[in-house]
C-alpha cells in the first residue's frame, strides 16, 4: 500500500492558519520574513528531515508543499536539503483554499487513485520516529478488517516529546497528547478523494473510526518562536530541560537527530 506524507513548508494558503492576516501580501510577508525562514530551514534540516532519511521502511513519498512565490534563495536551500532524499517531491502551488489545495496535492501523488493508500500529515518543525512508516504499515495490516470495511480509518500515536533546539543542544520533555497532528495518519480506500488534510487533526475521530497507540513513543512536537499556535496573545512560554547524554543518545537512535550538529548550527 502506497504511503504518502504531506508537509507544508510556509505555503501561503487561504485559511489553515490559527493567526489570521488581513491580506495575502501580509501573510507572505510574515511567512517569508528572513528571521522566520532561517529558523524554519534550520529546524527542517536538523529535526524534521533526519528521521525521514533514516526510516526503517524507505518506501514512502513525502510531498513538500510550497508557494510558487517562495523567494528563490529559500527555494534553492530547500532543494539542496532534500536533494539526497528520493522520497521527497517539491510541489509549488499558487495561493488557494487550504484544504482543497492539500487534497489536490495528495491525490496527485497517488500512483493509482483506484487503489487504497496510507496518508500522513507533517509539519516542517516536527519529527517522527525512524520506524514511523514501518509502524504505520503494521498498524494498517493489524487492522485490515477495519480498513476494508470503512472508506477512511485514522491512526494516531499519542506519545512523544515536546522539543526545542538551540545553541545548548536539545531541550525536551515527554508528553502524551491524542490527535496532535504529528505521527497521525489515515487509511484511504481506493477511489476516495478525501485526504487526511480534509479533517482537523483534533477532530478526526468525529468522522471515522480511529485507532490510537501509546507505544512506541513516535513524535517530536517542535516548540519554537514561530509556531503558528504560539503567535496568539497570552500564550505562555514553556520551559524545557536540556537532554542529558542518555537522552541525546535516545534521540539519535529514535529520531536520527545529532545533538552536536544542533549545537554547531546554532553557534
Amino acid at each position: 500500500m502506497q504511503v504518502i506524507g504531506l508537509c507544508r513548508f510556509s505555503y501561503p494558503a487561504e485559511g489553515g492558519f490559527q493567526v489570521e492576516h488581513s491580506s495575502l501580501e501580509e501573510r507572505k510577508a510574515y511567512l517569508y520574513a528572513p528571521e522566520r525562514m532561517e529558523e524554519r530551514l534550520r529546524v527542517f534540516e536538523l529535526m524534521c528531515l533526519p528521521a525521514f532519511e533514516a526510516q526503517t521502511d524507505p518506501d514512502f513519498t513525502l510531498v513538500v508543499l510550497i508557494g510558487d512565490s517562495l523567494p528563490p534563495r529559500y527555494l534553492s536551500r530547500l532543494m539542496e536539503l532534500t536533494a539526497r532524499m528520493p522520497q521527497v517531491q517539491i510541489a509549488a502551488r499558487p495561493p488557494g483554499p487550504h484544504r482543497a489545495v492539500c487534497q489536490s496535492v495528495l491525490n496527485e501523488a497517488r500512483r493509482d487513485p483506484s487503489a487504497p493508500c496510507l496518508q500522513f500529515r507533517h509539519d516542517d518543525d516536527d519529527a517522527v520516529s525512524v520506524e514511523f512508516v514501518e509502524q504505520l504499515r503494521a498498524a494498517a495490516s493489524d487492522c485490515a478488517s477495519l480498513v476494508e470495511k470503512h472508506r477512511l480509518v485514522g491512526f494516531d500515536w499519542n506519545r512523544g516529546w515536546l522539543a526545542r533546539l538551540d545553541a545548548g543542544g536539545i531541550r525536551a520533555e515527554e508528553v502524551q497528547h491524542p490527535y496532535w497532528g504529528v505521527a497521525q495518519a489515515m487509511a484511504v480506500a481506493g477511489g476516495v478523494k478525501h485526504s487526511i488534510m480534509n479533517f482537523g487533526h483534533e477532530r478526526i475521530n468525529r468522522f471515522m473510526p480511529t485507532v490510537t497507540f501509546q507505544d512506541p513513543p513516535m513524535f517530536l512536537r517542535g516548540h519554537n518562536g514561530f509556531n503558528d499556535s504560539r503567535q496568539k496573545k497570552h500564550v505562555q512560554p514553556v520551559e524545557l530541560p536540556y537532554l542529558d547524554a542518555g537522552g541525546e543518545a535516545e534521540f539519535a537512535a529514535r529520531f536520527n537527530i545529532d545533538a552536536d550538529a544542533v549545537r554547531e548550527a546554532h553557534r
